[in-house]
């Protein structure tokens, strides 16, 4: 069977969507929908065989060749498997060709990442580095204190509304935020982030619905909420005066983990903090399996004359 030229097949077009919705979160289905984007681009570049196990071995030698990350191309492989499941169940693909796809193995990962973060006083830097006399310096500052102090999600941040942050047990708390699989969960909102976001609610004017809205070039409010791109940008930019290019929102998040960890935090309770499944998740998340701090070799028993054979 042959996968869709330039111009999908309309068939193909309803596969690709039952893939998507196959998958519960806003993030997943952004990224199923461009692996699967990519993958047909990939196939219409040149002629190539029919969708087939032999077929998807080579797609992942060529992602292999682009240096991506293992996670990266597992991610895309799964969006591909699905994608043969649903053409075996609607008539398009053999049941058995659809098997054998699923039996193409992934890449292996050796090791773990460590990720980007910032150092305490990297973050104090970043938070304040906005231009608190503008209103858009203002609003700023306060996107990059929800992510720092709470750990939030950029979904979770953009999509946030005025009436949700609430006090609970005399503190103030996001209750109940639907996260990543639809999980729930409390985030307590720290004493200093509360008086960075007031004082943006009260500068914009705002008490109810998107805590955060976009501003024109004029610096002037508009109605609605700001997108995840605007948090994006706004990490980046700030991460990039920092000396940090490519400095991402989950690199905040990952902030916010590492230094509750530094400071005492129960992995446990950071762990109900970000939302993961399992703490075994937070503790790949964290590295806490290697402790860059304190390394285990940074007191090895050996005495190097460090000054030998340099010039006096």
């Amino acid at each position: 069977m042959t996968l869709p030229a330039p111009v999908p097949d309309p068939r193909w077009g309803e596969l690709r969507k039952l893939v998507v919705d196959s998958v519960a979160s806003e993030h997943s289905r952004r990224a199923y929908s461009f692996a699967l984007d990519h993958f047909f681009r990939w196939y219409a570049a040149e002629p190539r065989g029919p969708f087939s196990k032999a077929l998807v071995q080579e797609y992942r030698a060529h992602l292999e060749t682009q240096n991506l990350s293992a996670s990266t191309i597992n991610l895309h492989l799964a969006a591909i498997r699905k994608l043969a499941n649903e053409a075996a169940d609607n008539g398009l693909l053999a049941p058995e060709l659809a098997a054998g796809i699923a039996r193409v193995r992934g890449a292996k990962r050796l090791g773990t990442r460590a990720g980007n973060w910032l150092t305490p006083e990297e973050a104090t830097a970043m938070l304040n580095a906005p231009d608190r006399s503008k209103l858009i310096g203002c609003r700023d500052r306060a996107i990059l204190a929800l992510l720092i102090g709470c750990g939030l999600r950029r979904t979770e941040l953009a999509s946030l509304n005025a009436d949700r942050i609430q006090l609970r047990d005399s503190r103030w708390v996001v209750p109940d935020l639907v996260g990543k699989g639809n999980r729930l969960r409390t985030v307590p909102v720290p004493a200093w982030v509360k008086e960075i976001l007031d004082e943006w609610l009260e500068r914009a004017g705002i008490s109810s619905g998107a805590v955060f809205r976009p501003l024109n070039k004029a610096g002037r409010m508009l109605d609605g909420r700001i997108s995840e791109d605007t948090v994006w940008n706004v990490v980046r930019d700030y991460g990039a005066r920092l000396g940090k290019a490519g400095f991402a929102p989950h690199d905040l998040r990952r902030t916010c983990a590492k230094l509750c960890r530094v400071s005492g935090g129960d992995l446990e309770q950071i762990q109900l903090l970000l939302g993961h499944a399992s703490v075994q998740t937070t503790e790949r998340y964290l590295g806490t399996r290697q402790n860059l701090v304190q390394a285990v070799n940074d007191h090895l028993p050996v005495e190097p004359d460090l000054h030998r054979g340099l010039p006096s």
